[in-house]
């Protein structure tokens, strides 16, 4: 009796674990090794996506910094320098003293001051003339050393500028700066060379203005020796008394 009793009562323990249901808290997760890896996979693209966007906005960033350095300005300029150079130069030249750069003044002195002697033109008349182009030979050579200095003092203001320009040029951080410090370069070189053709210009004047002086005082010379020689009876030798 004791052992039915036992075996009921076994029986109907084990029909109430089987039937009633475990915990919530007790129930195993399913773990899908392919749903987790196309989870990865789906990951990985959505990153890699993400940086391939970022290096495009870099890349766009860098663009617009390079085309801003192209557009950016140079910070010298020397142009103003330059100018003032060139200003010296062409004042000196318009200060030219008696026959300056003029094609009228130059015709009309060459048809009355160094025009060739003749017999109709008084002796005083020579004599200014010559004095006049005495001193517009004079004149001249002044003027050509006037040049001459204000070039040379020009010189030290061109190398400093050229020294500016070439470091501003090494130093260029786009094509416009490079361009415009290639432009200035460029344009001190075209001061340079103003600067000799008036160096030039006033010592071929200063030349030519002491050739002209020379060939009218030949000119002048051989009138006033043909007058010394045809004027009155000439020389007549006398007899004189010396001493008492």
């Amino acid at each position: 009796m004791n052992r039915l009793h036992r075996l009921a009562t076994a029986g109907v323990i084990a029909f109430a674990v089987f039937v009633c249901p475990e915990p919530a808290s007790a129930q195993l997760v399913v773990f899908d090794p392919n749903n987790y890896a196309q989870n990865v996979l789906t990951a990985a693209r959505a990153l890699q996506q993400i940086n391939s966007q970022i290096v495009s906005l870099q890349n766009q960033a860098q663009m617009l910094i390079n085309q801003a350095k192209n557009l950016a300005t140079l910070p010298f300029s020397s142009l103003l320098q330059l100018e003032q150079s060139i200003q010296r130069t062409q004042q000196l030249l318009a200060q030219a003293q008696r026959i300056a750069y003029d094609i009228q003044q130059i015709d009309r002195a060459f048809s009355t001051t160094y025009a060739a002697a003749s017999s109709s033109i008084p002796h005083q008349a020579l004599i200014a003339n010559a004095q006049t182009r005495w001193q517009n030979a004079m004149a001249g050579l002044q003027d050509a050393m006037r040049t001459q200095a204000t070039v040379v003092g020009n010189l030290n203001t061109n190398r400093t500028q050229m020294s500016a320009l070439v470091t501003s040029s090494q130093g260029a951080t786009g094509a416009l700066q490079a361009s415009q410090a290639g432009n200035q370069l460029l344009a001190l070189q075209a001061q340079q060379l103003a600067d000799l053709t008036a160096v030039v210009a006033a010592h071929g004047r200063a030349q030519n203005l002491e050739s002209a002086q020379h060939a009218a005082a030949q000119d002048q010379g051989r009138e006033q020796l043909r007058r010394f020689l045809t004027q009155g009876a000439g020389y007549q030798p006398t007899t004189v008394q010396m001493f008492h």
